[in-house]
């Protein structure tokens, strides 16, 4: 008859490795396909610096000047900073279709405060971020709580906040001259520094940090992590615990802050409160969301991704304009890199992980 053993002695004579599963030896092509999974801002990092190769080949000097460079950064910092609000909803397997028009009524809301109230600039500037907080929590409890499809409610919402910008501000435009004397506070996103030989306004800087921000909570935080459960299987993340309404809400909520942030830079950006600005800041955000590489079913992709996107957007146009092309040559290029993207994505989310 055998000795009875311990169920600790069990467990320390037992294999300490886990199970692995053998998928056997793997091509290039499949260790490349894995690699652009676990990093998907790869691809879009890659575009990027090929397109700056190609049009550095073609320009020379003239597009590797540090004031070029930096041009390039200016150009795409409004549509940065929508594009992160913009890839928080799509990280959930949602869409946004309101953020340029939250921009814009933020912007006016900060300019109507100030001229037509007399409130100070910063207590206005506060009012419009709340007010773009206010219009995505909106968002997200018809999304979350009253389970409407995310394209139909911000669909809506971009209606009616457009209509409600229109309205409010009597089609107005608030002349830079004025904003200059009266209230500069309103233009801190738009002033210039130098360093070097490049020249760099406060709106690039807030926009390198909040993607620099965003990445970090994303990938280190519950939140962000919850984020990307909700984004890949919604009922699977219920399931675990997570509270899926409350982190829609708070996603809608940062998107339309955010983009109550890209419209005091979009002041700064253009001198002037206008409320016809930015109207395709929405095509603009998801077109950099989807060369940045972020999946449009939500769960995968990067906020770095989206910056790089962002970037390819801005050095095609400026490349092309030095090259003297014509302008429907920039969108024609653009629209192909969005369906190679998409392409991409779905060859990409085909591995084995």
């Amino acid at each position: 008859m055998s000795t009875p053993q311990s169920y600790e002695a069990a467990v320390a004579g037992s294999p300490q490795t886990v199970a692995e599963f053998d998928h056997g030896p793997q091509s290039f092509i499949q260790k490349f396909q894995h690699a652009l999974h676990v990093t998907p801002a790869l691809v879009p990092l890659l575009v990027l610096l090929i397109s700056v190769v190609i049009f550095g080949v073609l320009l020379g000097s003239k597009f590797f000047s540090p004031f070029a460079l930096t041009l390039i950064l200016q150009q795409v910092g409004i549509v940065g900073i929508v594009a992160c609000a913009q890839s928080v909803v799509i990280l959930t397997a949602g869409i946004d279709l309101s953020v340029g028009a939250i921009m814009v009524l933020s912007s006016v809301v900060m300019g109507q405060f100030t001229f037509r109230y007399g409130i100070p600039p910063v207590f206005s500037v506060v009012c419009g971020l709340a007010c773009g907080a206010l219009c995505g929590a909106l968002n997200g409890w018809l999304i979350a709580k009253m389970k409407l499809p995310p394209f139909i409610v911000t669909l809506g919402v971009w209606q009616i906040v457009l209509a409600s910008n229109f309205l409010y501000s009597a089609n107005e435009t608030i002349r830079s001259q004025d904003i200059a004397e009266k209230a500069a506070f309103l233009h801190f996103f738009g002033e210039k520094f130098k360093l070097g030989g490049a020249v760099f306004t406060y709106g690039v800087i807030f926009m390198v940090a909040l993607v620099l921000l965003l990445a970090y909570v994303l990938r280190h935080t519950a939140w962000g992590r919850h984020v990307y459960a909700v984004g890949d299987d919604k009922d699977a993340a219920e399931l675990s615990g997570v509270n899926t309404d409350k982190i829609l809400i708070s996603v809608y909520m940062l998107s339309g802050l955010i983009c109550a942030f890209a419209g005091w830079a979009l002041i700064g950006r253009i001198g002037s409160v206008s409320p016809t600005s930015g109207q395709l800041a929405n095509i603009e955000s998801i077109t950099a969301v989807v060369i940045g590489g972020i999946s449009l079913f939500g769960g995968r992709g990067s906020v770095l991704g989206t910056f790089f996107g962002a970037l390819i957007v801005g050095v095609f146009t400026l490349g092309l304009r030095l090259l003297g092309a014509d302008a429907q040559w920039t969108y024609l290029l653009i629209g192909v890199l969005i369906i190679a993207a998409v392409a991409v994505d779905q060859w990409i989310r085909k591995v084995s992980v």
